[in-house]
C-alpha cells in the first residue's frame, strides 16, 4: 500500500466521515498535514525544479471532494470513467499521467463517495434497459490507496446492486485480500496490467513484480471475480539486437520476451471468461520532452524516425509503430494467445 510523505486536505473534506477519519488517522501517525483550497490547486511541494517537485508530488497524498457531477467518456474500455481518485504512486516511464498530469501529479482520493455513486446510478437509469460499464482506474490505480478509503469495495458492493450496471478496473499492485470476501455478483472485472520481466525491472519503477501481480491475479481468480489482463504497453523495435543496446534493455529481443510473459499467464488458461487488452507503446512530442526531463536515462525507444507519425482522435498526434512492425507484433502475439490462453477473449489490439 502507497505510504504517503505529506497528506493535503480540502477543508471541506473534513465534513464528510472518510476525511475526517483519515485526518484523525494521519494526524495520530504524525504525518505532514497540511490545507488547501482545492485539490486541483496543491501548492508548497518541495523542490527546486520540475524533477524534484514531480517526485516528491509522487509523495503526496491529497484528500478532497469531487464537485464535478459529470463523468468523461472511457472508449475502448468502458462508457464512462468512475472517478474514485486520481493519479498513481508508481513511477513508470511510460505513462500517460506524466502529460496528462504533470501539473498535479500527486495523488488524490474522494470523500465524497456515495455522491459519486449516486450519479453514476444517474447514468445507468439514463441508459436503460442498456447496461453501463464504468472504468475505475482510466486516471489512477486506486488499489494502491484502498487502504484510506475503501473506496474499491464500495464501489464493487454498488454494482453488485445493479443489474444494468458494471465495473471494471485495472492495476499494477497486489493488496487484494481486503476485497476477496466481498459479495461481487460478477458485477466487478479485475484485471492486472502485465508485461516482460525486462519491462518491468526498467520502466515500471515502484511496482511489484510481474510474480507478485500473478500471485493476486490467481486469488481474485478463485474468489470469483471476472478476470481479464492488460498488456501495455507492448514495447518493441524492428531488426536484430543492435549495439545501441548492448548491456542495456533490448526492445529487440520482444519476441522472447513477450513469448515467455504468455507462457506464465498459461497457469491461467483455465479461468472462465478471461479477457485480454493488448496496446503497443506509443508516445507524443510532449510526452518524449517529459519522460527525457523526469526520466533523462530512460531506455525507452523514443526515435521518432522508427516511428509512423498518426493523428489521434483528440486532435493531436502520436508516433505509433511502423505497419510492418505492427503487423509483426499483433501475428506474434494472436499466435501466442492462440496456444497458451486459447479460450481467452481478446477485447481489442491497438
Amino acid at each position: 500500500m502507497f505510504v504517503p510523505e505529506r497528506v493535503i486536505f480540502e477543508q471541506q473534506a473534513l465534513d464528510y466521515p472518510m476525511g475526517d477519519r483519515l485526518y484523525k488517522e494521519f494526524r495520530r501517525q504524525g504525518l505532514e498535514l497540511d490545507f488547501t483550497s482545492s485539490h486541483n490547486q496543491v501548492r508548497g511541494i518541495p523542490g527546486k525544479n520540475r524533477k524534484e517537485k514531480f517526485f516528491r508530488a509522487k509523495c503526496t497524498l491529497v484528500v478532497g471532494v469531487r464537485r464535478s457531477k459529470e463523468f468523461t467518456t472511457c472508449r475502448p474500455s468502458a462508457h464512462y470513467q468512475l472517478p474514485l481518485c486520481t493519479g498513481c504512486p508508481g513511477l513508470c516511464e511510460y505513462c500517460y499521467l506524466l502529460t496528462n498530469l504533470s501539473g498535479s501529479s500527486y495523488i488524490r482520493i474522494y470523500v465524497n463517495l456515495e455522491e459519486i455513486l449516486e450519479r453514476a446510478a444517474d447514468y445507468i437509469r439514463n441508459r436503460l434497459p442498456e447496461t453501463t460499464i464504468f472504468e475505475g482506474a482510466a486516471t489512477s490505480d486506486p488499489l494502491a490507496v484502498e487502504g484510506y478509503g475503501g473506496s474499491l469495495a464500495r464501489a464493487i458492493e454498488f454494482f453488485a446492486g445493479q443489474p444494468h450496471g458494471r465495473f471494471r478496473f485495472v492495476t499494477k499492485f497486489g493488496d487484494v485480500d481486503s476485497l476477496l470476501p466481498l459479495q461481487h455478483r460478477k458485477a466487478t472485472r479485475f484485471r492486472f496490467s502485465v508485461n516482460t520481466e525486462a519491462v518491468i525491472h526498467y520502466f515500471e519503477h515502484g511496482t511489484p513484480p510481474l510474480a507478485a501481480r500473478l500471485d493476486a491475479a490467481r486469488k481474485v481468480a478463485e474468489a470469483g471475480y471476472p478476470l481479464g489482463f492488460m498488456i501495455a504497453p507492448i514495447v518493441a523495435a524492428e531488426g536484430p539486437a543492435s549495439e545501441q543496446y548492448q548491456g542495456a534493455y533490448d526492445p529487440r529481443f520482444w519476441q522472447q520476451d513477450y513469448g515467455t510473459l504468455f507462457e506464465d499467464l498459461a497457469s491461467f488458461s483455465g479461468v472462465a471468461d478471461l479477457t485480454l487488452e493488448l496496446i503497443t507503446h506509443r508516445f507524443t512530442a510532449r510526452a518524449k520532452c517529459a519522460i527525457q526531463e523526469l526520466f533523462p536515462h530512460t531506455q525507452l525507444p523514443l526515435e521518432e524516425s522508427e516511428r509512423r507519425f498518426k493523428w489521434g482522435q483528440f486532435g493531436y498526434g502520436k508516433y505509433v509503430f511502423n505497419p510492418e512492425l505492427q503487423q509483426q507484433v499483433k501475428a506474434f502475439l494472436l499466435s501466442a494467445l492462440s496456444v497458451h490462453l486459447p479460450h481467452a477473449h481478446l477485447e481489442y489490439f491497438v
